[in-house]
């Protein structure tokens, strides 16, 4: 393989990530929740199961404290979240999902597998097979998160 179409590899893969969270964000919409954007989804991921800390949100989402707090501030006006005292951590709160925002997160896990669906449509289900196995070997394992 040449360099040209080596190079080609990264753009195709940011695409087609791209493509992926484009058709997530459209399909929570088409399910009901608009005003929801990517970056909340990245924080739905770390509040689930068992919820975070505000410092856990930022760690997690690559912002500060104050970015996450805010995040976290317009997820709860929109009730998404809940906001109690943190049963190990006197001085922090802990934020977990609302039935709402378990609801969002059942919405975004539908929207991508219809689109994972429709790349199998295209590519037949053993070459997604496949790339889902290809892409298992050389991506790290570990949290997702935005990294902008």
């Amino acid at each position: 393989m040449d360099d040209r179409r080596l190079l080609a590899l990264p753009a195709l893969l940011l695409g087609g990530a791209g493509t992926l969270m484009q058709a997530i964000h459209e399909g929570v919409e088409q399910r009901g929740f608009t005003g929801v954007r990517p970056a909340h989804g990245f924080a739905f991921v770390r509040l689930a199961p068992d919820g975070a800390s505000i410092a856990e949100v930022a760690e997690h989402l690559g912002v500060t404290k104050q970015a996450a707090s805010q995040l976290v501030e317009e997820l709860l006006r929109r009730g998404y979240v809940r906001v109690e005292p943190h049963p190990r951590d006197a001085r922090a709160k802990l934020v977990t999902l609302t039935e709402r925002g378990w609801a969002c997160t059942r919405a975004a896990d539908e929207a991508a597998l219809e689109a994972v669906r429709a790349w199998a449509g295209e590519l037949g289900v053993d070459r997604v097979e496949e790339l889902a196995a290809d892409l298992a070997r050389v991506a790290r394992p570990g949290r997702l998160r935005p990294l902008w």
